[in-house]
């Protein structure tokens, strides 16, 4: 047996979607402004029962409803059929899918149900030898090429699997290259499929190409319920459309208080209990144990107003100082009129005329300041030998 006829995908290269399962359409970048835009003939295909389109532009092919039609894939080509009509819509250059190639002829369309037919005989003999050699994995899809060069197995499992004596034994019946593909168990609930709580069929079966991530942030954003049961899908995983309106809803909490965090309103200071993002409305609970309901228009309005009283007083405090120096001002002047001075001044000039009478020679100085030590010196042995009195007492 040759090497060449197996293909081994490891469990981190490979646990993405199958090809088929991603839409060949990508959009430009968030932040990308795209001048040249063309109108498009775009038309949904689907290549196996209860997958999910892809998307392709017609181009000049005469594509009706319920047609076959042979497109482009990242392995080769394929033959799907065409869901409606097409709609012809204006489309960004980078952002057109790739055409369609042809119609299909009768020819391929046999050969795309001898592949249906393939791939559920390859389903039962891999079951079949999966269960004889005891391994610990569940089949969930396979998928065999147009050109019938590979099959792929998906699988899921809580590990590492050795299939290498698997991939020998369907190498041997099949006749061709085998590629093992683990999945996730979102992965997996794609691709089986089924109806929500909400009782639409599953959003990543239905219209989605991948998998957004999702944290519990976004359900505390929203106000939900933090229940498990309630904001957890059938895969066990938190629900994929938490992620539709996480961005309204931060967008409407921007002007909005913090929940828990103290506010001021006009009925006075309290805490914030409840916010209602898409109402605009903030339950606070205030210090008499009453909860009063606000707009976030009037919250706003008592913000600004609050604002401008600080603004007003301050100037008030400034036309005081402005006037209590005029006053001084007026006073100095009818004082230079009349030829009196204030006190301060008369003040400063006894200070300095009694500072020109006590200076004298430095050697003055100098005795006044020995003098001066004598007497504390004298006054500290007066009171060291009382003590000693006492204590002798």
């Amino acid at each position: 047996m040759k090497e060449e006829n197996i293909e081994i995908a490891s469990d981190q290269e490979q646990n993405n979607e199958p090809d088929a399962l991603t839409s060949d359409f990508k959009g430009p970048n968030s932040g990308e402004v795209v001048k040249d835009e063309i109108s498009v003939a775009l038309i949904a295909v689907r290549f196996r029962p209860k997958w999910p389109p892809s998307h392709y532009n017609a181009g000049n092919v005469p594509v009706m409803d319920a047609e076959w039609v042979v497109v482009p894939t990242d392995y080769g080509i394929e033959v799907g059929q065409v869901l409606g009509r097409p709609v012809v819509i204006k489309m960004p250059v980078k952002a057109v899918p790739p055409k369609v190639e042809r119609l299909a002829s009768t020819h391929e369309i046999e050969l795309y149900y001898r592949n249906l037919d393939r791939e559920k005989d390859a389903r039962d003999i891999c079951a079949e030898r999966v269960r004889a050699l005891g391994l610990s994995m569940k089949l969930v899809r396979v998928e065999s090429f147009f050109d019938g060069s590979k099959v792929v197995f998906y699988y899921s499992a809580e590990g590492r699997v050795d299939f290498r004596e698997l991939v020998k034994d369907l190498v041997k019946t099949l006749r061709t290259r085998v590629e093992m593909r683990q999945i996730g168990i979102r992965h997996e609930t794609k691709m089986i499929g089924g109806i929500g709580s909400c009782g639409r069929e599953f959003c990543c079966a239905s219209f989605l190409h991948g998998f957004d991530p999702v944290s519990i942030k976004m359900a505390k954003t929203q106000n939900l319920p933090l229940n498990p049961n309630k904001i957890s899908g059938i895969c066990g995983r938190l629900l994929c459309c938490l992620t539709y309106e996480y961005g309204t809803y931060l967008e409407l909490a921007k002007g909005m208080p913090l929940l828990g965090k103290p506010c001021d309103t006009p009925a006075g200071q309290g805490k914030v209990v409840r916010r209602d993002t898409l109402s605009q409305t903030v339950t606070v609970l205030l210090p008499d144990n009453t909860q009063i309901e606000f707009k976030n228009s009037e919250l706003e309005q008592h913000r600004l107003q609050q604002k401008e009283k600080p603004k007003s007083s301050a100037t008030d405090k400034r036309k005081q100082k402005q006037i209590k120096t005029d006053k001084r001002i007026t006073y100095s002047q009818k004082q230079k009129r009349s030829g009196s001075k204030p006190r301060t001044e008369q003040k400063r000039q006894e200070r300095s005329a009694a500072s020109k009478d006590n200076v004298g020679s430095p050697k003055d100085r100098t005795k006044e300041k020995n003098l001066k030590i004598k007497e504390k010196n004298r006054r500290n042995k007066g009171r060291r030998s009382q003590s000693k009195a006492k204590k002798n007492k």
